[in-house]
């Protein structure tokens, strides 16, 4: 494993375990040329998939940037990490078991929201918002009162 510090290639393994929900292992590494300590994450990839984006532009799939913007969405509202590594488990998990090669980034979208709504209401309409485009108030105040709307029932 590269170091991130020093970009020297060989690092020596000092601790390993499994994550709290069990979907990775971390493992503890040192660099063996400067020394320094840093954290990996081994998660299982069952297969390559390409993300459809709405301009027809292709990459590949990307937990981070899900938890990237799970995270953004859900800062300051007490959600926990583990929470939130969950919940991008559970995205990552029916991505890679929807047993197709190419996903829209649409669909993974709605999978994030449908696990947004559940953990924080606040969290979610953050979400929706970018991820709507979401261009004036009203947009707020809409899709808000739906929220609002679907909790009473």
């Amino acid at each position: 494993m590269r170091c991130p510090f020093c970009a020297h290639d060989d690092s020596q393994v000092k601790d390993s375990r499994p994550t709290e929900d069990n979907t990775a292992i971390r493992r503890r590494r040192q660099c063996e040329s400067c020394g320094a300590r840093f954290t990996t994450f081994e998660r299982v990839q069952l297969r390559d998939i390409t993300v459809v984006k709405s301009n027809d532009a292709r990459e590949p799939f990307d937990r981070a940037k899900i938890e990237q913007s799970v995270t953004l969405a859900c800062r300051k509202r007490g959600v926990t990490p583990e929470q939130i590594g969950q919940l991008v488990s559970g995205v990552q998990r029916q991505v890679e078991t929807s047993g197709e090669g190419e996903i829209a980034s649409r669909a993974i979208g709605e999978m994030v929201m449908d696990g947004l709504r559940q953990l924080d209401a606040v969290a979610y309409i953050r979400f929706a918002s970018v991820y709507r485009d979401f261009t004036e108030a009203r947009d707020f105040e809409e899709f808000a009162s739906s929220v609002r709307d679907a909790v009473k029932h």
